[in-house]
């Protein structure tokens, strides 16, 4: 059937510099541009040097503005893996934080409050999410190869309490746990984060988005994100007041990182502005396309690099 379709052309490597180079990038040297293509996908770099097109009416030109140079590109490039890294490394800590917290938490109502939706919240009791969580939450503990879940299978017939439980949890199994837990539980959960219960259910949500952004090696640093947390009430925290100007981009989804590995401390505050302070100097592309106002070093205790 696709052979009946129109497919794009198949271009060599040394003619993919060679279209770029026509549409007005500066390349510089050929055979090191080539090398670039051969380890980074063209279409994988294509969004990088998106804000380097010709910008009509009609939308962006397939031509570049005067002084577009692949360095740079492969500048915002470079910078975008280790934004990811960073990221990445850093939701870590705070989701083992929040599996810990979840797990004490629901363990003080009933050590199996995870199995029985009776012992947890209304959204537990409704719809069918629930015994989709449970399915899935049931396949992860049958493949589990975890010491732990071995030991509770000889000792106690393969049920693990749910403080137990909650390390076989991805982010998402986690989020929904979260949402099914009672009122009372995401209170305690939520405080800890210096958050109402809904706002950390919209955080929990957004911030797996950009985990996932990060752990499928998607572009990151200027991208605008389709779930925008809840933010708390202008003056409970100055801090994210003073910087979170959009939370929709990518600065104030690190903002909301950051807020938490100090709120629950935990991991390395110190790292992210470390990256982010390695922004490239390339004037068509400022940090403020991530959302960051220009001054976002000094507005915030957040931002400091302590």
């Amino acid at each position: 059937m696709y052979l009946d379709s129109v497919v794009k052309e198949y271009k060599s490597y040394d003619e993919q510099v060679d279209l770029l180079s026509e549409r007005g990038m500066d390349v510089g040297d050929c055979e090191s541009a080539r090398a670039t293509l051969q380890r980074v996908n063209y279409y994988r770099l294509s969004g990088y040097w998106y804000p380097f097109r010709k910008q009509s009416k009609a939308g962006r030109e397939d031509d570049f503005y005067p002084g577009t140079r692949l360095s740079d590109v492969l500048a915002l490039y470079d910078f975008d893996a280790r934004l990811r890294t960073a990221a990445f490394s850093a939701l870590t800590p705070i989701e083992l934080a929040i599996r810990a917290l979840l797990g004490h938490e629901l363990g003080r109502l009933d050590p199996c409050a995870h199995l029985d939706p009776g012992k947890l919240g209304p959204n537990a009791r409704s719809g069918g999410a629930y015994s989709t969580w449970l399915e899935r939450y049931e396949f992860k503990l049958r493949q589990s190869r975890e010491d732990f879940v071995a030991h509770h299978d000889g000792k106690y017939g393969g049920i693990l309490p749910v403080w137990a439980a909650v390390e076989l949890l991805d982010w998402g199994g986690l989020t929904r746990l979260f949402g099914f837990a009672p009122r009372g539980v995401q209170n305690t959960v939520a405080d800890a984060c210096g958050l109402s219960a809904p706002q950390l259910t919209s955080w929990l949500k957004a911030l797996n988005i950009v985990r996932n952004i990060c752990a499928h090696h998607g572009r990151l640093f200027n991208r605008v994100h389709t779930l925008s947390p809840k933010p708390p009430r202008v003056g409970r925290h100055p801090d994210l007041d003073a910087v979170a100007s959009d939370w929709s981009r990518t600065f104030g989804q690190l903002t909301m990182i950051q807020f938490l590995l100090i709120r629950l401390k935990v991991g390395r505050p110190t790292f992210l502005p470390v990256v982010l302070d390695s922004f490239p100097s390339v004037q068509a592309v400022p940090l403020t396309h991530m959302g960051a106002p220009k001054d976002w070093q000094s507005r915030s205790a957040l931002w400091k690099q302590r």
